[in-house]
């Protein structure tokens, strides 16, 4: 389709058409976002001269990853997709590692935490779509700034699924993303600190995305047929950013993407303008033809990462661990209330309790089981099996999370180095 006028119905047939691609899943990705700190001391304020220059080195190595930046300066790296889970591992880690040697000799280093424990939001990037981006979120609070510049998580990205129904059907996969997306944000909970203090939270990060505008982030309804609820949420959801060649890229309040489309004010919008309107939504889970899982922290030491990946891989991927979360997760959902993902009442117990809650623990535990026995069928190597059970034991069993063994904060020290 060229750049002419987009119809409402041709939009509604695009968004059915490119979000749910059906197949057997075969691919596996990941999509790692880092905070990145002073290496001798987190508490310092890492000038962003200094972090635009580490990142201009960066662009330089010969990644297989997409390495891009965030508002605030936060490093992602986003795999190819893979063919197995263990190829996305190793190839990951191989940039992952690249990046630490290229950082180290500068006094940086990667941290692994779902959101900045020291220091206030500050944007780096300067840049329209960010300016409206802001603007937009401002209008509900103070999260939109958080979410922006002082988050990291660890993103999972599983083949959509097949056609037909059963423990691999997209239907079945779609929902159990989004029961099965609690518990992820229970087990992993990492973010307890903002600003130097202890927020009550085990994951503050998720608490902030559930303050967030009340539709960009939050999931279509799930008692509605996946394309269908995924096409009206993207069709009612709020127009971020209004592009322009000359002046600022923002957008009328009022203005949803069907009222674009209907209107065709300011402007007629275009196939374009739909594309770039998806990138502007931040769901806990995104149909992009696969399904992107965005609930779970970023997490800590350098190959933390792979736990959550391996683990959600698992139980999507084989279909009796799927069979067996599916069975463990559904009853989860007569505790998600009337409001969507991650507003919901389940939702929001996770982020505050993590696995303290005895159900999210209970289901965890189940999850967990079947994520390891399915583990050496997916071909993982018993280094990765031994590191899963190890988080297995040290927090799922004992209902804690990563976010349980902070300490009390030290204040961050007031120095830009």
């Amino acid at each position: 389709m060229t750049a002419r006028e987009l119809t409402e119905a041709e939009a509604g047939d695009l968004l059915r058409c490119i979000c749910f691609k059906t197949g057997p899943p075969r691919a596996v990705g990941v999509e790692l976002e880092w905070l990145v700190h002073d290496l001798n001391d987190p508490r310092l304020l890492v000038p962003h001269e200094s972090l635009q220059a580490a990142y201009a080195a960066l662009r330089t190595l010969p990644l297989r990853s997409a390495l891009t930046v965030e508002p605030g300066g936060q490093l992602e790296l986003s795999s190819l997709p893979a063919a197995s889970l263990m190829e996305c591992i190793s190839t990951t880690g191989a940039d992952l590692a690249a990046v630490r040697a290229a950082l180290e000799p500068r006094g940086l280093t990667l941290v692994g935490l779902g959101q900045d424990p020291w220091h206030p939001p500050r944007r780096m990037l300067h840049e329209a779509r960010y300016d409206a981006m802001e603007a937009h979120l401002d209008r509900t609070g103070p999260a939109g700034r958080a979410m922006m510049c002082s988050t990291a998580s660890v993103q999972v990205c599983i083949d959509a699924g097949y056609e037909e129904p059963g423990p691999l059907g997209f239907g079945r996969r779609w929902l159990m993303a989004h029961l099965l997306g609690a518990v992820l944000v229970a087990a992993f909970a990492n973010s307890p600190v903002s600003t130097g203090r202890l927020t009550g939270w085990r994951s503050t990060r998720q608490a902030n995305w559930s303050d967030l505008d009340p539709v960009c982030a939050l999931a279509p309804p799930l008692d509605a047929p996946p394309r269908d609820a995924w096409a009206n949420h993207v069709l009612d959801a709020p127009v971020m950013c209004l592009r322009t060649e000359a002046g600022p890229w923002s957008a009328p309040p009022e203005l949803t993407f069907r009222r674009w489309l209907r209107t065709g004010a300011p402007r007629p919008p275009t196939r374009a303008d739909l594309d770039y309107h998806l990138t502007t939504l931040f769901p806990p889970v995104r149909p992009r033809g696969h399904l992107e899982l965005r609930m779970i922290d970023a997490q800590p030491g350098a190959d933390g990462w792979t736990v959550p990946l391996a683990v959600t891989s698992a139980l999507f991927d084989d279909p009796e661990a799927a069979e067996a979360a599916y069975r463990a997760v559904k009853p989860l959902a007569e505790r998600t209330g009337s409001l969507a993902a991650p507003r919901n009442p389940l939702w929001r117990t996770a982020a505050r309790d993590g696995l303290a809650d005895p159900e999210l623990r209970e289901v965890a535990t189940v999850c967990f089981a079947a994520a390891l026995d399915a583990l050496p069928r997916l071909g993982a190597t018993r280094e990765l099996q031994d590191r899963v059970a190890a988080f297995t034991d040290r927090y799922v069993v004992r209902g804690r999370c990563p976010a349980d063994d902070t300490s009390p904060p030290v204040p961050a020290k007031d120095v830009t180095p």
